[in-house]
């Protein structure tokens, strides 16, 4: 059988339908990963609501969110429209990446470099479900890190290319070039952007709420297994998880009244950790053992971060796909964009930001072309 050219058109659509398809398992990962569910137990998709098995009859990729209007068959609750972009948004990226890939090998006879195809996809993939799932829970899970790193490598070295996509030259045009700057661009991206978490724990590791009167403080339990615990004080409320990044991290209350399980006890220096709570009298309790906890105080610290691990992590996948350039071009352009971005959305000084999809926003800018910019000022420097 004789297939066209990979550059010709036809294989666009075809890169299309197949994104759309990894989109549909994408929602999957997005929606289970950060509760604990297993993405392959149960097989079937279901209906967030009522729980029904989807038939494949009714899970076609874009097209059954349109027929269905956002709705479930079964239950008739709403179905986010998120379903629809991540499907929408993977069939697109897998299309431009299929193009940009393909422009950069010889066209004609199917070579190795062409195959680097598979893991660049994987890795789009990898990235719009962080996106999605960092945009919702405020975390990056390792295991998408770690397998974006291992494909980011693979792709490296079939198309030694990506790390240097300016064509300077910087090593050797070969599978074991793209790996040494594959190498160096992950060490670059994990180990740099850590030293900014490091510096920005030292600067800003703590914040302090204060009140000239007692107010209400409480721990407010999830009303569902896929919520966190809330820490409410006065009109501030923070989920668990916006609380506690490391076993190190604790959650001072300085209480003035102090009501444990339901039962008034000695008030002062309430501490509590990620897997529970040390109480003034001396005696610790589980988070899972605990009923109730509540009071007032004045005066509460809370631990917080510059940034998270999740994002060093992710720093280090930019550059093992991209090269050493494309770290300093993604955190910049990060960075910029998530100003944009707080700014648009009119978020607040000292709001948590989920800082993720905007280091994948500047990565795939520099992939799909902003590399560009980066050759335009080393030769104007030059």
């Amino acid at each position: 059988m004789i297939y066209p050219p990979l550059d010709h058109p036809a294989w666009l659509v075809a890169a299309f339908l197949v994104g759309i398809c990894v989109g549909s398992f994408l929602n999957v990962v997005i929606y289970r990963l950060p509760i604990g569910l297993s993405v392959n137990d149960p097989k079937r998709s279901f209906c967030p609501g009522c729980k029904s098995p989807i038939p494949m009859r009714r899970n076609l990729p874009l097209v059954s969110w349109l027929v269905l209007r956002g709705k479930c068959a079964d239950c008739g609750g709403r179905i986010s429209i998120r379903y629809f972009l991540v499907e929408l948004l993977t069939g697109l990226l897998f299309t431009a990446a299929w193009a940009v890939m393909m422009s950069r090998v010889p066209a004609g006879q199917f070579v190795v470099a062409d195959l680097a195809i598979l893991p660049v996809w994987f890795l789009i993939a990898v990235m719009v479900s962080i996106t999605f799932i960092d945009a919702e829970h405020m975390i990056i899970p390792l295991e998408l890190s770690i397998s974006g790193t291992v494909a980011a490598v693979l792709a490296a070295v079939l198309q030694p290319q990506l790390t240097d996509l300016a064509g300077w030259q910087i090593v050797a045009p070969d599978w074991l070039g793209g790996l040494k700057f594959s190498a160096l661009g992950w060490v670059l991206g994990f180990f740099g952007l850590w030293a900014v978490v490091l510096l920005g724990k030292m600067a800003f590791g703590k914040v302090e709420w204060k009140h000239e009167q007692p107010v209400a403080w409480r721990l407010e339990d999830p009303e569902t297994d896929e919520d966190p615990i809330l820490f409410h004080m006065g009109e501030e409320t923070l989920p668990w998880w916006d609380i506690f990044f490391r076993k190190s991290d604790r959650l001072v209350i300085d209480a003035d009244t102090l009501v444990v399980d339901g039962e008034e006890t000695e008030a002062g220096q309430v501490v509590i950790h990620g897997a529970g709570v040390k109480l003034p009298d001396g005696r610790e309790i589980a988070i899972e053992n605990l009923k109730s906890l509540e009071g007032t105080a004045k005066r509460a610290v809370i631990p917080r971060e510059a940034m998270g691990m999740g994002d060093v992590h992710l720093m280090g996948v930019i550059g093992a796909f991209l090269g050493p350039f494309a770290v300093f071009f993604s955190l910049m352009a990060g960075s910029l964009l998530a100003i944009v971005g707080a700014l648009l959305g009119r978020i607040g000084f000292g709001t948590r930001l989920p800082f993720g999809p905007y280091l994948i926003l500047g990565a795939l800018i520099w992939f799909f072309g902003g590399w560009k910019v980066g050759e335009w000022y080393l030769a104007a420097f030059r």
